[in-house]
């Protein structure tokens, strides 16, 4: 560090510029705490009236503001005069933060007893202090910018006169203290819904308002509101919502079928899940003269109902999505149009917007058709029916069902060709009681009848947006603003420790280059598909992947293998589709190109809210699989470990797929470090490593269900080459 010159003199003596040198000491170590004893020393003060001059800058700069007094006696910078960054919280339990910065690698991490006030999500100003291990910055909370309008659900716990909610969340460290003016009703053990309204100074809690009350911790629907709430998703729909959904006519006006294609003729029929109520997809085939075949994917025309700017659309457009939790679905548009006017039952004439495909039988497109028409569905059937069908070659429509699981059994056989990856993971399902208890965990199983349907919403999505996508030969300025939904390339680094982690099962991945690391991929599913390594290999598989998102620029769909994709197939339940449609009928009536901005807008919106919805339904599965273990404690199950942290070994049940974390602080033979370059946990004493995939034993010791969590104890872990069992306790 640069000092000032000293005075000439034979005497030790102060440096010529001692405020300088000060604040420089300050500056260079800005949450180092300075006495003026300490800064005097530095500053080369010897006598009494030097000391008393360094003591004197030391006041000016407390008096300026550009210092502050941490304690008695003790200095140092204050936040205004430190750099500054601003970003978004991101609350642990503990009540430390992360503060994400835009721009920056790492987060900027704030002790709790630096937090200054501030809450998950809020905006917020941080000092930074230090840099510390590994160059991550340290900070602190200098100013709450923007106060984040999350509510938080919680368990009353009431006094005389005020109360306090215990939150649910592990993003919120603090009871919040609720006054008395405030409860709204609320009584003793209830759980409740709160909002922030404000954190003084002089208060050690946030103080909030109770704006929901669910009712009594551990009924149903109670739990299902409070996840709903939680992830700020509605749990009812506004009553004048309904109403105008009510008035709109059941009935189909002649003229409205004479401006549509005419598929009333033509065998059509819908398969779907047994407990469906909304069915907004149809499938209709015939054969043609010439040997092909005429293939309809017929889609509830929910765009001829609800129209821009009216009150339902303005729901549907927030909403973005349906909500599909373990017991019920909340959906994006009102009952009276999502299970009644839309929804494709048989023996029903209904409106529809359809793709329409002549095939070949090798299942290649020959010509195609896009536009509304009205159609008539001869039979529902449930994926089980239908796969009857495929597996007797009997049955209703059997005929039908088998000409058309022939030709997306093609189409699927090509796809993968093109290096489509296939990613089918078992989906936890469960039986549940009259109250919403569970009953038992079973697996959905992917059968033909599921990719019959899958593939042919398949091709009508691609074939749609390669038709608005496409380049247009001799047109100028032939772009036209779409929604795609877009799937990124994997990410180097991430498909790097995949293949690294694979091979510890004696798989290899050598591929490089996009489509030849798809069709590896796929290879490797092949491989492990009924193993017990399957579940955490693809889940590692799927995690190494980019997200899907909706967008208005185009950059393919990687898992699919798509140059062009969108999503056209589920108005009822998605908002982007509903986008679609409407872009799809403009440009079929040969209009110009959309505002773009306006569409990009809309897209951030469906896909945080898809993600927001994604997470509310994992939340309902984590209740239910923690509810299904409270009877189990105690007892012992054998699994796999599924995650590794530097707190804890998460391990995912074999019979159940059930999962629940082993703290680090409960294996007491050994003191464990996270080794997060090899996503390991090791101890430091025995060297005994505990990393993903490795089979052990666990008993259920804890069953939180406010706080969705299963608490395990590592009873024992099995040798790999062996599969010896290894004793920890």
């Amino acid at each position: 560090m640069a000092k000032g010159k000293k005075t000439s003199g034979k005497e030790k003596g102060l440096y010529t510029d001692p405020a300088t040198l000060i604040m420089e000491l300050f500056r260079t170590l800005p949450d180092k705490r300075y006495s003026v004893k300490s800064l005097s020393a530095a500053a080369g003060a010897a006598t009494r009236e030097q000391k008393d001059q360094v003591r004197a800058i030391v006041h000016d700069f407390l008096r300026q503001g550009v210092i502050r007094q941490v304690s008695e006696g003790k200095y140092s910078l204050s936040g205004s005069q430190r750099e500054t960054v601003e970003g978004t919280v991101d609350m642990t339990s503990s009540g430390a933060l992360y503060v994400i910065v835009e721009g920056m690698d790492k987060d900027v991490y704030v002790n709790a007893s630096r937090a200054g006030h501030a809450l998950h999500g809020d905006r917020v100003k941080v000092a930074i202090t230090r840099k510390g291990r590994g160059g991550n910055p340290e900070g602190e909370v200098v100013e709450v910018i923007e106060r984040s309008p999350k509510k938080y659900v919680g368990v009353v716990e009431r006094s005389d006169n005020f109360a306090f909610v215990h939150v649910d969340s592990r993003k919120m460290a603090h009871d919040i203290f609720i006054p008395e003016r405030s409860l709204n009703g609320a009584k003793q053990g209830q759980k409740v819904l709160v909002n922030i309204v404000g954190w003084p100074d002089t208060m050690k809690s946030p103080e909030g308002e109770i704006v929901d009350v669910f009712g009594t911790p551990g009924n149903n629907n109670t739990e299902m509101h409070a996840i709903l709430a939680e992830f700020d998703l509605p749990y009812s729909y506004p009553q004048e919502v309904e109403q105008q959904a009510e008035k709109i006519p059941d009935t189909i006006d002649a003229k409205e079928i004479a401006r549509r294609r005419d598929m009333r003729g033509v065998t059509t029929f819908t398969i779907d899940p047994a407990d469906a109520k909304d069915f907004d997809d149809a499938l209709s085939i015939r054969r043609l003269p010439n040997g092909n075949f005429e293939v309809g994917v017929h889609i509830a025309d929910v765009t001829h109902y609800v129209h821009p700017g009216d009150m339902i659309d303005a729901e549907g457009q927030s909403r973005a999505t349906s909500v599909y939790l373990v017991d019920r679905t909340v959906p994006m548009l009102p009952e009276r149009l999502s299970n009644g006017l839309c929804s494709l039952r048989p023996n029903e004439e209904k409106l529809c917007f359809s793709a329409i495909f002549e095939l070949s039988p090798e299942a290649e497109v020959q010509q195609e058709w896009f536009g509304r028409t009205v159609i008539y569905s001869d039979r529902r059937f449930t994926y089980q029916e239908a796969q009857d069908v495929i597996e007797t070659g009997r049955g209703d429509l059997f005929d039908e069902i088998l000409l058309l699981n022939d030709l997306a059994q093609k189409l699927r056989a090509e796809r993968f060709r093109n290096g489509s990856i296939n990613f089918e993971r078992d989906e936890a399902k469960f039986e549940l009681d009259e109250n919403g208890k569970p009953l038992r965990v079973y697996f959905k199983e992917i059968k033909e009848s599921n990719q019959l349907i899958e593939e042919f919403m398949l091709l009508a999505n691609r074939k749609v947006a390669e038709f608005v996508g496409r380049k247009r030969k001799g047109v100028q300025n032939s772009d036209r603003t779409f929604v795609y939904r877009i799937h990124d390339k994997p990410n180097t680094d991430k498909m790097a420790q995949f293949r690294s982690f694979v091979t510890r099962f004696g798989y290899q991945m050598k591929a490089q280059g996009n489509k030849a690391v798809a069709k590896e991929i796929n290879r490797l599913m092949k491989k492990i598909h009924g193993r017990k390594e399957e579940n955490i290999i693809s889940t590692l598989a799927i995690r190494s992947m980019a997200k899907a998102t909706y967008s208005t620029d185009n950059i393919g769909h990687y898992g699919l293998a798509f140059d062009y994709y969108t999503h056209f197939t589920s108005p009822i339940r998605r908002y982007p589709d509903m986008m679609v449609h409407r872009l799809l009928a403009h440009y079929l009536a040969g209009g110009k190109s959309e505002d773009k901005e306006y569409y990009e807008r809309l897209c951030e919106h469906s896909s945080a809210m898809e993600v927001r919805a994604a997470d509310a339904e994992r939340a309902s599965i984590k209740y239910k699989m923690v509810e299904f273990m409270l009877d189990k404690l105690d007892q012992e199950f054998d699994g796999h470990i599924s995650g590794i942290t530097e707190w804890g070994i998460y391990v995912e049940l074999e019979d159940t797929k059930i999962e629940g974390m082993v703290a680090l602080r409960d294996m007491t033979d050994d003191f464990y470090v996270f080794d997060e370059e090899n996503y390991a946990v090791r101890g430091r004493e025995h060297k005994r490593t505990f990393t993903l995939g490795d089979e052990v034993r666990i008993r259920v010791t804890r069953a939180d269900l406010q706080r969705k969590q299963l608490d395990f104890d590592l009873v024992a872990s099995y040798d790999f080459d062996t599969k010896e069992a290894i004793r920890v306790e």
